[in-house]
């Protein structure tokens, strides 16, 4: 969908601003309280900035992919939660949407425009890859009795709705996985534990949900039987596993402005730390690592926006080297501010601990390289055994011809 570029830059002026005035203002209540205001929220939802990458026909404003990603880039730069709210809230309609009926589009609407808040609900403490999920439904009739146990659900505590997914009892690897609409209205069975004390990301509710014997309507199914894995692994962690390596930019991106800026303030022995060889080595470090990070990102973007063969891969890829690029960033930047920047005065402080945290969000490096392993090795094979089809068949071998007997006369000539 085509954007007017005008209105796209003044859009990306408008959000730059925000960050760096407001959203800091935001950013320093949020740590202080350790909560993200509803008032923030409103605030994020009546600029529009929950529904940016949404379809026009849902109520969003029909940003492509691609340069929804710059937006969020910018966004990424501020608190954390700031850009957790803007990415969430962006990205749960593709899940929904493509499997939704009438009744749950217009809910889908409602989680575009911001009138309520989904949490996608997937991560369980013994289950790591979405395949082996352990939480269980059991049909009676027309309802689900859902148990089991998620953790590490951001806004698992205060959105509206779960997104959650679970299997068929007696069910393995995809076969029987559901997807769910489950309200967050004090079900019977359903108990919520706040989580939400963690190192960095501070503000951002996240929960514990344990759920025994738990009536859900059948009703509330995404999808078909059979399809809960393509509703997550497809239509929300694709495309997240990309916003999550632009966010890793967008915030490398403030470390190293903030390592430049001390950078050039502070002197030592007479000489500003930007003058000295071995912090200009840091500094062209991170300015190549950010600007190689950028360009895999957006390849991942177009590719996920173009349907490509190699989106699924590309966007694992895309993450392993941006949060790899974010550690590295942030350290040096950390270390350019030297003990200063180990004490909370100073915004690196947080966006070091920050920082950390996209080392496991929408899945740890360890699962993004199996991702991108078992699609790289699947290429080669079946690239492999087309060519192996497609080779000329050798004709079959004819009988040799019988060798005459030398003559004697022959045998005296050789």
């Amino acid at each position: 969908m085509s954007i007017d570029e005008n209105d796209f830059q003044q859009l990306k002026s408008e959000i730059d601003a925000w960050v760096r005035g407001p959203g800091e203002v935001w950013a320093e209540r949020i740590e202080a309280e350790g909560d993200v205001p509803r008032a923030l929220y409103e605030e994020l939802r009546d600029k529009g900035w929950l529904s940016l990458a949404a379809p026009v026909e849902l109520g969003g404003r029909g940003i492509p992919f691609p340069r929804y990603l710059e937006l969020l880039e910018i966004v990424s730069r501020s608190h954390a939660s700031i850009r957790m709210l803007v990415h969430v809230n962006n990205g749960t309609w593709r899940a929904m949407e493509p499997f939704a009926n009438t009744e749950q589009r217009e809910l889908v609407k409602k989680a575009v425009t911001g009138e309520v808040l989904v949490a996608f609900t997937l991560t369980e403490a013994t289950a790591g890859t979405g395949a082996d999920l352990r939480s269980t439904v059991r049909r009676e009739g027309d309802t689900y009795y859902l148990n089991g146990e998620k953790h590490l659900i951001t806004f698992g505590v205060k959105c509206d709705y779960w997104l959650l997914f679970a299997r068929l009892e007696g069910t393995t690897g995809r076969d029987g996985t559901v997807a769910l609409l489950v309200p967050n209205t004090g079900l019977p069975g359903a108990e919520v534990i706040d989580d939400s004390h963690t190192m960095g990301v501070r503000g951002t509710d996240h929960a514990i949900l344990e759920f025994t014997e738990t009536p859900v309507p059948v009703s509330a199914r995404l999808g078909e039987e059979g399809q809960g894995l393509e509703v997550a692994l497809g239509g929300f962690l694709l495309p997240s596993r990309v916003s999550v390596a632009m966010s890793a930019v967008g915030l490398a991106e403030r470390a190293q402005e903030l390592a430049i800026e001390y950078a050039l303030r502070r002197e030592t022995f007479g000489r500003k730390l930007a003058e000295r060889p071995v912090i200009q080595n840091y500094i062209a470090e991170n300015y190549a690592d950010i600007a190689a990070a950028r360009a895999l990102v957006f390849e991942a973007a177009r590719a996920y926006e173009n349907g490509a063969a190699d989106a699924g891969a590309l966007s694992s890829a895309s993450k392993i080297v941006a949060v790899d690029m974010l550690a590295r960033v942030t350290d040096k930047a950390l270390q350019i501010h030297g003990g200063q920047g180990y004490w909370a005065r100073n915004p690196i402080e947080r966006v070091y601990r920050d920082a950390r945290a996209q080392r496991f969000e929408e899945g740890t490096n360890e699962i993004q390289k199996a991702v991108v392993a078992r699609a790289v090795l699947a290429e080669y094979a079946a690239t492999a055994a087309a060519a192996a089809s497609a080779a000329p068949t050798s004709p079959a071998p004819t009988a040799a011809a019988p060798t005459p007997t030398a003559t004697p006369k022959a045998e005296a000539r050789a």
